[in-house]
């Protein structure tokens, strides 16, 4: 399997921030937008912030459970700025 899309998306709304992994960002982010999901209900309106693509599902995975750490997120923050709904 190739081409696995790790992604992050924003609410315009509260800031919030979703990471997730993909192998058709743009289903993915089709499903997000029309609220089949749930980061889609929970977030709303939304940016799409960040992506990283790599070659197999066991390397983007490890990246995505990064990304969702501590140390992610505050490198997130300090790429994009802290999410204004519970300060970073």
């Amino acid at each position: 399997m190739g081409n696995i899309t790790v992604y992050v998306i924003r609410s315009t709304a509260t800031g919030k921030r979703y990471v997730g992994i993909t192998n058709c960002l743009e289903r993915r982010l089709a499903e997000h937008r029309s609220r089949n999901s749930k980061a889609g209900q929970l977030l709303g309106d939304f940016e799409l912030l960040h992506t990283e693509v790599f070659q197999n599902y066991k390397e983007a995975r490890k990246r995505e459970k990064f990304l969702k750490s501590g140390r992610g997120r505050r490198w997130l923050d300090e790429l994009y700025g802290t999410r204004p709904a519970d300060g970073g």
